[in-house]
C-alpha cells in the first residue's frame, strides 16, 4: 500500500527584494524546479506553511506568480493546503477561498476559532489536515476572552486544545510560528526576548506538523515537527544553508517518514 505523501514547502516570500534586487525571476525558476520535481517524486498533496508573500500588500507580479504556481498545482490535480504567515495579510490570502476550495486549493481563513479539518483518505483511512494561520495572542484572546492567554505559547495551546483531534486518526497541522530552540537566520522577523516562542509540546498530538517561519530547514526535537526552510537564500546568514523541499510519507498511525530533496538555485548567493 503506497503511503500518503506530502510535499512540505514554506516561506516563498514572493516579491522579496534582497539589497534592492528583485528575486522574482529566481523565485519563478525555483517554483518551476519544484513543479518538475513532482514528476520524479509524486505526492498526494502540497503543504504551504505561510509567508507566501514578502509583504502584506504584495506587488502585482508576486500575486501573478503565486496565481501561476497554484494553477499549475491544481492542473496536476494536487490538493494544496496553504496558510498565511506573519508577512502575509490574512485577509488577502483568504480572498476567494470558497472558490479556490472547489479546485482543492485550501487556504486558511482569517482566524475566528479552531480550524475545521479537511480530510483526505487513503488505504489506511482518513488523514485530517488542519490549517492554522500565523497567530498572535491578541487574535486568540479575541475568540476566547475568558481564557488566561498571556503568551504565544498560551495562545497556541488554547487553539490546539479546541481542535478536538480524533486520536485514532492521523492528523497533520500546517502552522507558522517560532518553536523554541529553532535556529534562526537574519531574514526572519523576530521578537526581542523570545516573546514569540512556542513550545514543541503544544504540537504533540499531531502525526506531522508542517512549520513555516524559520528559513533554515530543521526538525524540532522530533522528525515529525519540522521547518522546511525557504526554497531560496534570502540573507547572507543563509549562505551555507542547503535549501530543499521536505517529503513526508504517512503510513498507518504512528508510522511517518521524512526526507528532503535538494533545490538548486539559478544562481547562488
Amino acid at each position: 500500500v503506497h503511503p500518503m505523501r506530502f510535499l512540505h514547502l514554506s516561506d516563498l516570500h514572493l516579491g522579496k527584494r534582497v539589497c534592492e534586487f528583485s528575486m522574482l525571476d529566481d523565485q519563478r525558476y525555483i517554483l518551476e524546479q519544484i513543479l518538475s520535481l513532482l514528476d520524479t517524486h509524486p505526492v498526494d498533496a502540497v503543504l504551504l506553511a505561510g509567508d507566501l508573500y514578502d509583504k502584506p500588500v504584495p506587488p502585482a507580479e508576486a500575486v501573478r506568480l503565486l496565481d501561476w504556481f497554484l494553477t499549475a498545482l491544481a492542473e496536476r490535480k494536487l490538493p494544496v493546503f496553504a496558510i498565511s504567515g506573519n508577512h502575509d495579510s490574512a485577509d488577502r490570502v483568504a480572498f476567494g477561498s470558497a472558490l479556490l476550495a472547489e479546485s482543492r486549493v485550501y487556504v486558511s481563513p482569517v482566524f475566528s476559532g479552531p480550524p475545521e479539518p479537511i480530510t483526505l483518505t487513503d488505504a489506511h483511512g482518513p488523514v485530517d489536515l488542519y490549517l492554522l494561520p500565523f497567530l498572535k495572542p491578541a487574535m486568540v484572546r479575541h475568540v476566547w476572552p475568558d481564557a488566561p492567554i498571556e503568551s504565544y505559547n498560551d495562545a497556541l495551546a488554547c487553539v490546539l486544545d479546541h481542535c478536538s483531534l480524533d486520536p485514532a486518526r492521523r492528523s497533520v497541522l500546517v502552522a507558522h510560528q517560532f518553536v523554541t530552540g529553532a535556529d534562526r537566520s537574519d531574514s526572519e522577523e523576530t521578537w526581542v526576548g523570545g516573546l514569540d516562542n512556542v513550545s514543541a509540546e503544544v504540537f504533540k498530538d499531531f502525526d506531522y506538523v508542517a512549520l513555516g517561519h524559520i528559513h533554515r530547514p530543521q526538525k524540532m526535537g522530533r522528525e515529525t515537527l519540522r521547518y522546511s526552510g525557504t526554497p531560496l537564500k534570502y540573507s547572507f546568514s543563509e549562505a551555507d544553508h542547503k535549501k530543499s523541499v521536505t517529503i513526508v510519507e504517512l503510513l498507518e498511525k504512528g508510522n511517518v517518514t521524512v526526507s528532503t530533496v535538494p533545490l538548486i538555485p539559478r544562481r547562488d548567493m
